[in-house]
């Protein structure tokens, strides 16, 4: 990754003026997952934050490339916001899971889901684990999350929430992390018309969970977006239709990766990644309007309640 000396600091863009009332006051966030998983999807999503496509990215610490990437990713925190993924469906946890992962192999998002309605979830393990991953990640960047969200929205399932918040709470610092919301208004899912089955499913499972993570003092996106079907051909589509109804502060994210062997082993999502990347470099989406942080690579956790970001 190439030195950030030169570009140490970021500054925040606003929305420009003559957009609709609505998007003027809207700041996009636009975070693409799973940063670690593969040293693919990692130069991939390096390549678009140096060149100013990305707010921000999230990392999955429980992979066996984190421990090699802590430099590189205290770097990129020059040009985004980077946070804690919090993982519970992929490869191996941290610590002794006899509960959720008896075997020492996590189990599928959708057997989580199952055990998760059906009221199996242990909570002190989940935080003990969610508190390990925290921990893992401050070791090895060197710097405390600037957000938190979950591969798959885990950590947003009924059950899962509880454990996850009860570490957030033990560990978080001042400024708190944003914690992502990944619930969306029934009506705005509808004038989207991106994926829908998944995206209505996802924001039944989440209600109440940015409420939930508000009451806890964090800070909390206003809409959100980025569901997709993960076709290729429909990248470009999502993309544009990702802003409708943006609120104040609006999330969306992406799923960016060059495609190699070890992604193709653990991800169904593969093509769909090279051609978000592509994307992103030719026709970086939102222009006008995407936020950026306001930092060099040591600077301070991002503090989203402060600037107006967000709000608790």
């Amino acid at each position: 990754m190439r030195a950030v000396t030169s570009l140490a600091k970021k500054r925040a863009v606003m929305p420009g003026e003559g957009a609709q009332q609505r998007s003027q006051t809207s700041r996009i966030v636009l975070c693409a997952d799973d940063y670690a998983m593969t040293e693919g999807v990692s130069r991939s999503i390096e390549e678009l934050a140096q060149a100013g496509s990305l707010s921000a990215t999230s990392v999955m610490v429980t992979t066996r490339h984190w421990p090699q990437l802590g430099a590189r990713a205290q770097q990129l925190r020059a040009f985004v916001a980077v946070g804690l993924h919090i993982n519970l469906t992929l490869g191996a946890p941290l610590g002794v899971m006899p509960q959720l992962a008896s075997r020492g192999k996590f189990p599928t998002v959708g057997e989580v889901t199952a055990r998760a309605l059906r009221g199996e979830i242990d909570r002190e393990e989940i935080a003990a684990e969610v508190v390990r991953q925290i921990d893992h990640f401050e070791q090895v960047c060197g710097h405390p999350p600037d957000f938190v969200d979950g591969h798959q929205h885990v950590h947003a399932l009924p059950g899962l929430r509880d454990g996850v918040l009860d570490a957030l709470v033990q560990r978080t610092r001042n400024p708190p992390p944003l914690v992502r919301d990944p619930a969306e208004r029934i009506a705005t899912i509808l004038k989207r018309r991106t994926a829908l089955p998944k995206a209505l499913a996802l924001s039944w499972l989440a209600r109440g969970f940015g409420a939930a993570a508000r009451r806890a003092g964090f800070p909390v996106n206003d809409s959100f977006a980025g569901i997709s079907d993960f076709t290729p051909a429909g990248a470009a589509r999502d993309f544009e239709r990702a802003a409708i109804g943006a609120g104040p502060f609006h999330l969306v994210m992406c799923h960016p990766g060059f495609v190699d062997d070890e992604l193709g082993a653990i991800d169904p999502v593969t093509e769909r990644r090279r051609v978000e990347h592509q994307l992103l470099l030719d026709h970086p989406p939102f222009p006008g309007r995407l936020w950026r942080p306001e930092r060099d690579a040591s600077g301070p956790p991002v503090d989203w309640l402060g600037r107006g970001f967000a709000r608790a």
